[in-house]
């Protein structure tokens, strides 16, 4: 029986703490940014052939965990109820909170659109505080205008 997306995270997931790796030395070994590695490991994205197999070489994978990389996934599959995961409710309130500001400052500089989330790239950084360290995130999205017709 092939096993379902989830079971394949599943096993990724153990995998990467059996042997001790991070996301990042799995992205440096991909040769892909550890944000779209770390999605795509996750599930929410398509690897090529040569990057699954690259990522399941060095997890120790399975031919059907290694073809499940390759598959189209169902992205976003995060349950459509609030999270409830501190951090990813964070990000949630965040959008909340925010969404409407940057949607005004992006129509006023770009005018009527949306930001894409396909042509996307995002990065997460530590930025040192003497405060505390900070999480710096950076969305870095094409814009893409309403067409009229």
């Amino acid at each position: 029986m092939p096993m379902t997306r989830e079971e394949v995270t599943s096993a990724i997931i153990d995998a990467k703490k059996a042997r001790g790796l991070t996301w990042k030395a799995i992205a440096a070994e991909v040769g892909r940014h550890p944000v779209w590695t770390t999605s795509a490991l996750l599930g929410q994205q398509s690897m090529s052939r040569n990057e699954a197999e690259l990522a399941g070489a060095l997890l120790g994978l399975d031919e059907a965990c290694i073809t499940a990389l390759t598959e189209c996934p169902t992205k976003g599959s995060l349950d459509s109820d609030i999270p409830t995961d501190p951090l990813i409710y964070r990000l949630h309130e965040i959008s909340q909170v925010y969404g409407s500001t940057i949607k005004a400052l992006i129509h006023e500089e770009f005018g009527d659109g949306i930001m894409s989330a396909i042509d996307f790239e995002v990065d997460v950084e530590r930025v040192e505080d003497p405060s505390g360290d900070r999480v710096k995130i950076t969305y870095n999205g094409k814009f893409l205008p309403y067409r009229k017709w």
